[in-house]
């Protein structure tokens, strides 16, 4: 009995969860002025209370960050946060992305940040045809949608004290509106609605990355992260994904960018020689160690993958490192930490006919596929 109790108590707890779930995204941060586009009506106000003001017709809506704490738009000035509020079918247009929910200009010290407040099925339409092609097969969007899902919900948690609790970048995940939908996408999200990956009743964060170059790696490998190492986040296999240009790259790291990551990290002097120390299972390497003329040290891999430019040195899985004129030339495979679920991977899979629980099952495995 108290075994039925404890499940239907996580059932009603995860459905108050989703049930009409906001998402809270920055969508700018340390701004001093703002313009956004209103495409119809919208409501002006401040967040407290207050008169609120309409605007009828499409224009141009400047937001100024005042003296003493004050933001202003128009004619209401206020020390405080100021909502733009748009009608049912009205869209908010900043830097070329429009946005259907209400957008929040929230103090941030002396300039001001925008939270776009949304609902999260809304959300992921936003998120889906940046996070993976809208043209991939239907099966590789829906199991897209399922792991974006469950990593906003996890995110949720873990951030609801805070102003907001995603960003709109790589630090979460690429969004850039829900004003602008594909069909393709809008059926991933639809045929999903309400899907999430659970472990053991509770939903986990639900990594995902371009290529994995033949195979996972635990989480654990992101050491000091607070991920702890459960079955879904353990690696997996991956056979599909060599169809991508990401599977195989070189890149020449320059000098100078390195010899900035050792002295920063404690170890001075030119880099001359650089080596991995350790290796996963799946030969992506963990820490590397650096050679100067002051001796030696050894550093994280994905932290120096960060610091030198993750689109240049594409993964920690790298095969070779030499000395190249003044810097180190890598080959290696895969593109991303390699955590989760590979996108590409998840392309050919479903190009194999596989669905996309099949597809959740193979990169997230043990997890339990469960509709809020």
């Amino acid at each position: 009995m108290k075994k039925i109790l404890l499940l239907l108590a996580l059932c009603f707890v995860s459905g108050a969860l989703f049930a009409g779930q906001t998402v809270r995204v920055q969508l700018a941060e340390n701004l001093t002025s703002a313009q956004i586009q209103n495409s119809g009506l919208v409501y002006i106000y401040a967040l407290d209370g207050g008169k609120k003001y309409k605007v009828s017709k499409p224009e141009t809506i400047t937001i100024k960050r005042l003296s003493g704490g004050k933001l202003s738009i128009g004619e209401l000035t206020h020390a405080g946060t100021l909502v733009i509020e748009p009608a049912k079918d009205v869209t908010l247009t900043y830097q070329k992305n429009s946005y259907t929910g209400k957008i929040y200009a929230v103090v941030q010290g002396k300039t001001f940040r925008l939270v776009e407040y949304t609902d999260l099925e809304d959300y992921l339409l936003g998120v889906l045809p940046y996070e993976m092609s809208y043209s991939w097969p239907i099966e590789a969007l829906k199991a897209q949608a399922v792991a974006a899902r469950t990593f906003t919900l996890v995110e949720i948690q873990k951030n609801k004290k805070t102003d907001f609790e995603l960003y709109n970048d790589v630090r979460s995940q690429m969004y850039k509106g829900s004003g602008k939908v594909y069909d393709s996408v809008r059926e991933a999200v639809t045929a999903t609605e309400g899907q999430i990956l659970t472990y053991k009743g509770d939903p986990f964060s639900t990594y995902y990355h371009a290529n994995c170059g033949g195979g996972t790696d635990d989480v654990k490998i992101w050491a000091g992260g607070s991920d702890p190492t459960i079955k879904p986040l353990a690696g997996a296999s991956c056979s599909t994904d060599k169809h991508s240009k990401s599977y195989s790259w070189n890149a020449t790291v320059p000098g100078k960018s390195i010899n900035a990551f050792v002295n920063k990290n404690g170890l001075a002097g030119s880099v001359s020689k650089i080596k991995i120390a350790k290796r996963t299972g799946t030969k992506r390497a963990v820490t590397l160690q650096f050679t100067t003329s002051k001796g030696n040290k050894t550093l994280s891999c994905a932290k120096f993958r960060l610091a030198v430019g993750s689109s240049l040195l594409k993964s920690c899985k790298i095969t070779s490192i030499s000395k190249s004129g003044s810097g180190f030339a890598f080959s290696g495979h895969g593109y991303g930490h390699g955590i989760g679920m590979c996108q590409d991977g998840a392309k050919g899979m479903a190009e194999k006919g596989k669905t996309y629980k099949q597809i959740l099952n193979n990169y997230f495995p043990s997890s339990d596929l469960t509709t809020l």
